[in-house]
């Protein structure tokens, strides 16, 4: 890899999802985003719920793209170029279906949290976070000319 990259894995329990050379990443951490890019100082830290953001380099006469996935609480390590994304879930940004966001979110905004414990309450409430962002990710790639 040149020394304009490092390398990035993207791993759920169910399978290896990435395993390439990037230029950078945008990470949805617990607290915020975080950018990533070549020679970062090593850091490990909470993985939110959000949009991550894969940008790949030009290789040849193959110009360099990005790749989004929504990814969904874990953890990520970066140390010696090496970029390591453990998501409980990821799914492919093209692969989600707006109406299927849209029902999602209504579904989980049908839910109520009054007298309810408040872990249970906390579980409606991420479910409802979970829906906004996939809906938000499809619309965005429909923008974008995707599905």
């Amino acid at each position: 890899m040149a020394k304009s990259t490092f390398r990035c894995r993207l791993i759920t329990p169910e399978s290896q999802v990435c395993d390439d050379p990037a230029v950078g990443a945008v990470i949805p951490a617990w607290d915020g985003l975080i950018g990533v890019l070549p020679n970062r100082a090593p850091m490990v830290m909470q993985m939110g719920i959000g949009e991550l953001r894969i940008d790949f380099p030009d290789s040849g006469t193959v110009r360099g793209g990005s790749r989004s996935f929504f990814v969904d609480d874990g953890f990520v390590q970066m140390v010696d170029n090496e970029l390591t994304i453990l998501a409980a879930s990821a799914i492919a940004a093209e692969k989600l279906n707006e109406s299927e966001a849209q029902a999602e979110l209504s579904a989980a905004n049908a839910r109520k949290t009054d007298g309810l414990a408040a872990a249970d309450a906390d579980r409606i409430r991420a479910a409802r976070t979970r829906a906004a962002v996939k809906l938000t990710l499809a619309r965005s790639v429909r923008g974008r000319g995707g599905i």
